[in-house]
């Protein structure tokens, strides 16, 4: 494809992936889908050297598509693949794309209008949760990541209905000139490095806006194991990126640790002799009822086995990311500073 003088610029979808055979061919091909509204768009999937038939999909799907090119991500990670991506783009447009979705005809070429006509520096859709599989732990799952008791006020996950400036974005659209001038994504942050960076961006006097209309199809997580894992590693890696901006935590972020904390103190304090164990309980019953009453409502749209996989999935994804947050804080303090070594904690899928 070649990029001739007085078009559309020139964009680079940049499709972090690993170990993704089961959904790397739907994605690219959503992608090229968008060249019938976007002509003037490469892809690049960058890979951190799967070895589960994901990279032989790449190449045969690289025979007969134009302008799609696999590229390795020797680091294996989710920062360095983005910033591999960025390096190796010819775009003056980076869409950086997730593996385990699916994009609208129209997500690319929306997004780049926005971006261009409201003077953002970057721009992303809403993100529809949708289920793994049909079984009722992989639907309650996507259930909980799209609903406010599980996720809170993330408005890219709840979906408003105009376009709103916001704090953060799924997947985003930037101008390749902004990582010229603010730098690319920090590498020792494996997960949470987009939000450190839209703060970056923000800090440099730029503004993320979020439109609506553009929804992207996620697959969530299919099992509880696989959602304890991301969640404790969001937990982990968000105190390190706080530190790292130099700001401190919303509301939202607070509560999950503040709710583990609680837990742990009341459950300590109930062991000690005369300390009365009703304040664990009511919190523990509390919690379970605020829970419990948004399970039911959605048994008559979703079924009984959606909704207890609803209930069992909102309190793994808050202690688990209230656990790591915690973890993560007191290593940051141990260490004394931002500067720390990786924490190994292997890889989410």
């Amino acid at each position: 494809m070649t990029h001739l003088p007085g078009m559309n610029p020139l964009a680079t979808c940049v499709v972090l992936c690993r170990n993704e055979a089961s959904y790397i061919e739907r994605c690219v091909m959503s992608l090229v889908n968008n060249r019938l509204h976007y002509p003037q768009l490469e892809i690049l999937v960058v890979d951190g050297l799967s070895d589960d038939g994901t990279r032989e999909i790449v190449q045969r799907l690289a025979d007969t598509v134009p302008d799609l090119r696999l590229v390795d991500n020797v680091r294996r990670t989710t920062p360095a693949a983005f910033n591999t991506g960025i390096l190796a783009a010819r775009g003056s447009i980076i869409l950086p794309i997730g593996a385990h979705a699916t994009y609208p005809p129209h997500y690319c070429a929306t997004l780049i209008a926005a971006l261009q006509e409201h003077g953002a520096d970057n721009v992303g859709g809403h993100c529809r949760t949708i289920p793994a599989n049909g079984s009722g732990t992989a639907r309650g799952i996507a259930l909980a990541l799209g609903h406010p008791l599980g996720v809170g006020n993330a408005l890219f996950r709840l979906r408003p209905t105009t376009p709103r400036w916001a704090d953060t974005v799924p997947f985003g659209c930037y101008r390749r000139e902004l990582f010229d001038r603010i730098g690319l994504f920090d590498e020792e942050l494996l997960r949470n490095q987009d939000d450190e960076f839209n703060h970056r961006l923000r800090r440099a006097g730029g503004r993320i806006l979020l439109v609506p209309d553009v929804e992207v199809d996620y697959v969530a997580r299919g099992s509880f194991g696989q959602l304890r894992r991301m969640f404790w590693q969001y937990g982990v890696y968000k105190p390190l990126a706080a530190a790292k901006v130099g700001s401190l935590p919303t509301v939202r972020q607070l509560v999950p640790p503040a709710f583990v904390l609680s837990l742990l103190g009341l459950a300590v304090l109930a062991l000690l002799p005369r300390w009365p164990a009703w304040p664990l309980m009511t919190l523990v019953v509390v919690y379970a009822l605020a829970i419990g009453s948004q399970a039911l409502r959605l048994v008559a749209r979703n079924g009984a086995g959606a909704a207890a996989g609803f209930a069992l999935a909102v309190p793994v994804m808050h202690v688990m990311y209230g656990a790591g947050w915690l973890y993560g804080a007191l290593r940051l303090l141990l260490r004394g500073g931002v500067h720390q070594p990786r924490v190994d904690l292997g890889l989410s899928r």
